[in-house]
Parts: structure tokens; sequence; C-alpha cells
């Protein structure tokens, strides 16, 4: 990102501080060809002061800048390619109008431009968080200057236009230049909201048209829309059932109707995340339009998704952070909220579980990086706010309202949430702005409770200390809490202790005592006497901490932790065991075991989903190295085991699948895998449908058992946008060193693949062996800085942190790491996060095998 690309906080503060912005009106055309469209902004602004300002905005070429109804002369040289500057505004009313040349994207970012290989169809799509809608239209790019937005767009006339005001009968405009009709839609003006909240969606998209109930009255228009090719696979009517659950849901806890006209849903293809919350327009990744099976815990983060999103209408959108210092707020409140709803208005009553095997695995993953920062992060600029889109800014900051939730009561901290949606609407608030009604609700003071959860960063560990006698009874029991020495924060913790107990078989719940821990030793004199064959700390995960099990209680979990039926408890022993391995407590092969003891007992489709990409962990770079063929080989067989014997049809059986097929090493597993291809293995209630063909040809292709022309032949059948990207991936995969080369070169030294098809040819090359990997090592690290200083940070992002050499640790990597580092220390925290952390990961990696060789 370049220098003026990079708007700083003290400049939008300062540029706020005499500036308000009322309308814009956007123009857009979209019938000049497939690289750029015009685009015209008319913004109206009220100034306190006489002075310059600028208007942002990144473009190819401006053509025109008008202000106050002059022209202004050689607008190219107010132009540096981010900003357009203007001469002194006058004191009161403004008005800007800038028309420029703009340039479609292949990055995900700005306005998206993809042309479907079914039909030829164009798509396109906007993505503007946290600084891209400059990319489409010129404007103040910073949430605190909110306004009202009416766009115009002429486009092919067979198209449907999506925005954020409903969308108007459109009208002729006659023929483009090769004679197609277009036509020009006239939207209304939109609510009062920010800048990267707007949205454009336009092209053949299909789908459901249905309605959702408002609790005052109104029927909204909602529809569910994808590309024409894929809108027969759309289940409409199941997105719109979820979100009619969570509008009542939402509506009766923040007692405020839905803020907005309408509510459509598109899925969007080569999108970067999950989902974006346009107020009414959502966008979300065509990942979730399913084509083929696929297991519940997709379809329940799908559900969660459009739930989080949903949220954001009320926290996001109605009222928005000032600055995105406060962008935690925004994302860890819909966190926290989608899980709620999704544990209480929905069939996914154990959402929960799935939040504490998913998202706070992936807090505390990211609170052990170098990276790590408080949950209220410094953003002092867009680089920092792109940096800080991480799993603390969601999923610890989701965690930590959870434990505020408990701490200041939630019947208070509801009140405490309507009467800050009642003060706010429409406006820019910052975190202090919320804590001051859940203190009027709640009657705590909240400034500690700030201080040492959101304003310092680190996870601290909580390690049961039992001393029992001779017949397992506690004789003493205390909880030790440990920080780490470059966070040395110790914080109070609500929590449940609980006993589980063997009977008839099972383990069941038989003690349980509700304390507060704080400092570096709490006793808990209440178990004295109690007797369990198992003991965990913070049953019922309220607490945000890292957990130990008891070599008592860690016997007793690899035998039998199966027969635990509570499906949190059960979750929360995983996590601590895997944290244990983490931390080089434990060895790898241990959790190997437990996890192929205890695996077939588990019936959270979630949890399978997680415990089976850390098999992949502990039989792949968590092993001793000398032990690694021996423990792919194994897992490869636990998991064509287990797939026997799973229920047929179920959820669980193609889990296991699908985790077969990663981990099909030998021969006689990879002859499995060609027998599930060419029909000669059958599985009970199991149809190879079109992914799953892909995943078996991936997993041929990656042991050298398919050859391009197979792959090829493949493809021809399923010649789709995700056809292709699955071919991709499979060419990447084969084991040759002509097949690394081809993949480094279409990604690396060329420059025209989109994001999503440069991931895909990434996850193939790192399919390769360490002989094949190796000599990319250093090429890894000499394309660093090129890759940074001509690709977008959407595509550098995705080379660097996939091509980062972890899969085969080793020192030389640290080593190559630490002298990259120490030679580019002026670098932006964004380009040298990735490699401190893949360094740090590596790190880890190396202490786990040395862990588990002893």
């Amino acid at each position: 990102m370049s220098a003026t690309e990079n708007l700083k906080r003290s400049e939008a503060q300062e540029r706020a501080s005499f500036l308000s912005t009322s309308t814009y009106d956007v123009t857009l055309d979209l019938t000049q060809g497939p690289t750029t469209f015009l685009t015209e902004s008319t913004i109206r602004v009220t100034s306190t002061e006489e002075r310059e300002t600028f208007v942002d905005l990144i473009a190819p070429e401006v053509l025109e800048i008008e202000l106050n109804g002059e022209l202004l002369e050689d607008p190219a040289s107010r132009f540096d390619g981010a900003r357009v500057q203007l001469p002194a505004l006058q004191k009161g009313e403004n008005t800007i109008r800038i028309r420029a040349n703009a340039a479609y994207m292949n990055t995900g970012e700005g306005l998206h431009r993809f042309v479907d290989p079914v039909d030829d169809e164009v798509y396109l799509y906007s993505q503007f968080e946290v600084s891209d809608a400059r990319r489409m239209f010129a404007c103040f790019e910073q949430p605190d200057l909110k306004a009202e937005f009416t766009f115009t767009v002429t486009a092919p006339a067979h198209w449907r236009v999506i925005s954020i005001a409903p969308t108007p009968e459109p009208t002729d405009a006659g023929t483009d230049q090769n004679g197609q009709r277009i036509a020009t839609w006239a939207f209304e003006a939109t609510e009062r909201i920010s800048t990267y909240l707007t949205a454009l969606i336009a092209g053949k998209y299909e789908g459901v048209e249905g309605t959702i109930r408002s609790r005052d009255g109104r029927e909204l228009k909602a529809g569910v829309y994808a590309r024409a090719s894929l809108a027969e696979h759309l289940d409409g009517q199941n997105i719109i059932d979820v979100t009619q659950q969570g509008f009542d849901f939402y509506e009766e806890k923040f007692d405020c109707p839905y803020p907005f006209r309408k509510y459509d849903q598109v899925f969007v293809p080569e999108y970067n995340m999950g989902a974006m919350e346009h107020p009414g327009a959502v966008t979300y990744v065509e990942a979730y339009v399913f084509r083929s099976d696929v297991s519940d815990a997709i379809r329940e983060r799908r559900d969660l998704t459009i739930l989080h999103e949903l949220a954001h209408m009320w926290f996001g959108d109605l009222v928005t952070m000032k600055w995105w210092d406060d962008l935690w707020l925004n994302e860890s409140f819909a966190e926290y909220a989608s899980t709620l709803a999704s544990a209480e208005a929905t069939k996914w009553t154990t959402a929960w579980t799935t939040f504490a095997g998913s998202e706070k695995a992936w807090a505390y993953n990211q609170d052990q990086l170098p990276s790590t920062h408080p949950i209220v992060a410094d953003m002092v600029d867009f680089d920092a706010v792109e940096t800080n889109f991480d799993g603390i800014t969601y999923a610890k900051g989701a965690s930590v309202l959870r434990q505020l939730v408990a701490y200041v009561g939630e019947d208070a901290f509801f009140e405490g949430l309507r009467a800050y949606f009642r003060k706010h609407a429409w406006g820019n608030t910052q975190l202090k702005d919320l804590l001051v009604e859940l203190e009027a609700t709640s009657g705590r003071d909240l400034t500690s409770w700030s201080a040492l959860w959101l304003e310092k960063a680190g996870v601290t560990l909580l390690r049961p200390q039992i001393e029992r006698d001779q017949d397992g009874a506690v004789v003493s029991f205390a909880v030790l809490q440990e920080a780490p020495s470059d966070y040395p924060t110790l914080r109070p913790h609500r929590l449940r202790i609980a006993g589980f107990t063997e009977q008839d078989g099972a383990l069941v719940r038989t003690e349980t005592v509700e304390v507060d821990v704080d400092g570096e030793r709490t006793e808990i004199p209440e178990l004295t006497g109690k007797q369990a064959d198992l003991w965990l700390v913070n049953d019922g995960d309220l607490a945000y901490a890292k957990l130990r099990l008891d070599d008592e209680s860690l016997a007793t979990a690899m035998q039998k932790l199966s027969t635990l039926e509570d499906s949190l408890a059960r979750t929360l022993i995983w996590s601590a065991a895997w944290d244990m391995v983490r931390d080089a407590e434990l060895p790898s092969r241990r959790y190997q075991e437990l996890l192929v003891n205890n695996i077939a007992g588990e019936t959270e489709s979630s949890v399978i989903r997680t415990l089976l990409t850390r098999l992949d962990a502990v039989a792949g770079h968590y092993a001793a190295p000398e032990q690694r063929a021996e423990r792919e080989a194994a897992a490869g067989d636990a998991l064509w085991r287990l797939t026997q014997q799973a229920e047929a049809g179920s959820d669980a059986q193609l889990q296991y699948l699908e985790g077969f097929l990663r981990n099909a090493v030998t021969d006689e597993q990879v002859e499995l895998a060609r027998a599930l291809f060419d029909g000669s293995q059958q599985l009970p209630g199991r149809d190879i449908d079109t992914d799953l063909r892909w995943k078996i040809v991936i997993a041929l292709a990656a042991a050298g058992a398919l050859d391009d022309a197979q792959i090829d032949e493949v493809l021809a059948s399923d010649d789709t946008q995700s056809g292709r990207k699955s071919a991709l991936t499979a060419h990447a995969a084969l084991p040759t060193e002509a097949a690394k080369a081809k993949a480094w070169e279409d990604t690396v030294e060329k420059d025209e693949l989109a994001n999503e098809s440069v991931t895909s040819v990434v996850i193939g090359f790192n399919q390769g062996s360490k002989e094949l990997l190796d000599p990319y090592t250093e090429r890894f690290f000499g394309m660093l800085n090129t890759a940074w200083a001509t690709r977008s940070s959407e595509i550098a992002n995705r080379l660097v942190q996939g091509y980062f050499p972890a899969k085969f640790p080793s020192q030389k990597v640290v080593d190559l790491s630490t002298q990259w580092l120490e030679e580019n220390a002026d670098k932006p925290m964004g380009q040298r996060r990735p490699i401190l952390e893949g360094r740090d990961t590596v790190q880890r990696a190396l202490r786990v095998q040395r862990a588990d060789a002893h």
C-alpha cells in the first residue's frame, strides 16, 4: 500500500474535525469493456473552515474535477493514484464532483469482475472493507463520515443489479458498442451509512425471491441469489428460514426493528472472506452453495455466518465504529450474538461446543503468536487495520464478551445494548459509549475489567494441582494460573470445575463447584474429600484461558473420552490435550492415540472436522521426523477403518473419507482411492458426487497415480469454476519437478490468475514431498519483497502465507526467516507479520517434534 493509499488515523481525525458529508450521487457505467468502467461521484459536504482537503480514489485516471460548479484545470495534476487534492473549500456547504475511469479487479477487492466459464456471463460484486470503496467511486474513505448514497447504474439489460436500497425497475438505455441492450437502474437514496458498507452486485444472478417478517409488521423482500449456472443448487428457502429465525431473535433481544428496507443475500464468485454485512445486500463466499454433499459442520458454519452478518445490521451498520480501533467490537459482537442465536433459535443447539472447538481454538492460537495484540488494537492507519483482521479481533473478543455477559448478567447486558442502539442509531461510537450503557444497567464499574481483558495481550493457562489419597479422594485441589513472560497479566476468572466418574460404562458429571480463580494460586477447599476419575477446570467454557489435565484425568480421557455424553465438556478435554501437545507437554503420538481411540464416539460434526485437521498435524509436521512416514500411514489406515465402520451415508462417514483421502500415502491406500475413483470400491450409502470425485483426483494426483491428461479428462466433465480450481490443485499436486516449477511460475512469476485460482495452485504445490519442496525454500525468501511491491495486498498475502515453508519444519527455515526479518526491519508490520508468524509456527513444530521423540 503506497503512502497516500495508507490513510492514517490522524489524517482521518483531522479531516472529520472540520468536514461532514451529507449525500453522494454515484453514477456508474458498466458497459465500457472488460478492464475499466466510468464512475462519477457528486459529494455534498459541509465545512466549518476554509481549507484544503483531499478525496480518496484509486483509479487509472481522473477525467474531471469540479468544486462548487467550477471545473478545475489539469485534473491529472491533482491526482496521485490514491488522492484527489482539492483547493480550499468554502465555509458552509460545498459540492464536489469527480469523474474517472476506474479499474475492475480480479483480487476480490474493489469492484471484482468474473467471467463464468459455463456460459461466459459476466458477474460483478463489490468488496470495500476496509478501504476499497475508493476503487469504485471517489469518496471520503473513513467510517465516521457517514452519508446517504444514491447509485445510478447502467449495465446490460439482462442483468440483475443489487445495492443497498431496493432494486428499482430499470429503464431502457439503448445499446452498447457491441449492439447489446443496456438499461439504467436509478436507486433511491440509502440510509445514512459509511462508505465501506455500500455495495453493488451485478450480473445474471438468479435464485429465490421470498419475504422476511419484521416485528414492526413489514414484509421485507428477501432474495437469495447466485450465478445462473449455480442457481439450481441454492437451497434458498432454507437460507430464508434461518434468516427469519435470526430476525425474530435479534429484534426481540435488541428491542429494535430491523433498520433497513429489504434483505438480499448473494453468493458471489472468487470471494476473499466468508461474507460481508452490506445493509440489506449481504454477500457470501460461493463455497456456501452446495452442489455436492457436505458435512453438517459446513452447513452449521454457513448458518452461523448468516446470523453473524445479520447481527451486523444493528452492530456495525446502524451504529458504526468511529474509527477502526473498535473493529473488534463490530466483529466480536457479531461472533457472540450469532453463536447465541444459533444455540437458542436454530437447530444448532450445541453451537457453544462449535465455538469452543473452532473460534476459541483460533483465538488461542493467534494469541500465542509474536504478532498478538490487545483486543483493542492501536489502528494507526489502514495498514494496521488490514494486519489486525485476525482471531483476536473476532474470536478472542467474542470469548471475552461472553465473559462480560457473565460478569454483568445477561439481562443487564442486553438492556445496555438496547439503550446503546436507541442513543446512537445512525451514528458513530467508541468502546466507551457501550461501556457507559453497560455500567448504567449493571451497576458495575467496567474500567478495571476493560483494562485487564481488552487492553492487555496474551492468554493465561489454568493448571489443576491435585493431591489424592490412596483411595483417590481429593486431599487438596488448587488452580494455578500461569502467564507467558512477554505478557505477564494474570486475570480473574469466574468458572466451574467439574468431576466426571465412570458409571455403567460412561463418564458422568458427579461433582461441580463454581469458583473465582485469581492470582497465581487459588485453593478450592470445596473439593476436599471429593472423588472423580477426571477433573475439568472451566466446565461450561465461560473463561478464556488454556487448560491442563492432570495425569490421572489424562489417563482416563485416553481410554474413556468417547463415553462422556456432554459435547462441550468433551471438546474442552480435546482442546486441553491439544494445547498440551502444542506446548510440548504431551507427545504428539499420545494425541494421535487419544484421537484414534475416541473419535468414533464423537457426535458433533464441527468437532470431528477440527479433530481430523489435528490428526493431519500430529501425523505430519508435529511427528518426530523419523516417525512421520509410519504415523502418516497409521493415520490413513485408521481413517479408512473409521470410514468403513461409520453409519452408511452419514456425516461422519463423509468426513472420515475426506480425511482418508488427505492421508492416503501407502500403496495400499492409494489403490483404495483408485478403486473409489473407478467404481470398483463402493461405500454403503455414499455416492461419489462431483466434489468428492475431485478430492479423490487430487489425492491420486499427489500420489503420482494420475497424470495431466487424466486430470484434464475429469475437468472436461466438469468444466465449471469449481472444476477448474480443483484441476489447478490437482495439476500442481503432481509429484514432479515440472509440476512444482509450473505452479511457482504461474503464481509467483506471472500475475494472471485471480485470487482463488492462486490459492488453488498453492494448495496443490504444498502437497509435494520434502525433496520436491526444499529447493523452493530459499526462492521463497527471495521473492517476498517483489510480491509485496508488485501485487495487491490480497494476492501478496495469499502467496506469502501459502508458500511459507512450514510443511517440513527445519532450523534452516527459522534461520532464513530471522535473516529476512533483520534485513527488512524497516518494512511495514503487514509485510513482516506473516514471516514472524511463520517462523514462530516452525519453531513450535520443532519443539513438538523434540517432545515426540522422547
